[in-house]
């Protein structure tokens, strides 16, 4: 596959990450709170946090979609922060049945993202022009 190509798919994937990220995750969190809301009955004061985290990541993803090249740091920003954030979660959910939804909710969401921009991602000196 042509790095054009790579990453003509890359922004469709930022876009949809972007929008996910900066509107979808509170229904989520109410269609299936186990697997998307983290702390929600205990802690909502926490939820609120990463929701606003999130949502903000999102709405710089969206904005990346524009011009991946552009922003490469936020981009792989992205790509690590999920891969250690889905980590995290995995051990946490395979430690505590508590948190055992997330491991099949904001988990393969999670890896799922970190896994397409490190495929899709160019790597730095490839001319794109």
């Amino acid at each position: 596959m042509s790095a054009e190509a790579r990453v003509h798919i890359l922004q469709g994937v930022l876009r949809v990450a972007g929008v996910i990220m900066a509107l979808g995750w509170l229904p989520l969190s109410w269609l299936w709170p186990s697997g998307w809301g983290w702390h929600l009955e205990t802690d909502h004061l926490y939820f609120e946090l990463m929701l606003g985290i999130y949502a903000t990541l999102g709405v710089f993803l969206f904005w990346a979609g524009s011009d991946p090249l552009a922003h490469r740091s936020l981009i792989w920003f992205a790509a690590w922060s999920s891969l250690v954030h889905a980590g995290i979660m995995t051990w946490q959910a395979l430690a505590d049945p508590a948190h055992f939804g997330h491991f099949w909710g904001d988990v393969p969401a999670l890896l799922l993202l970190a896994v397409l921009i490190f495929l899709l991602m160019p790597k730095k000196g490839w001319d794109l022009s």
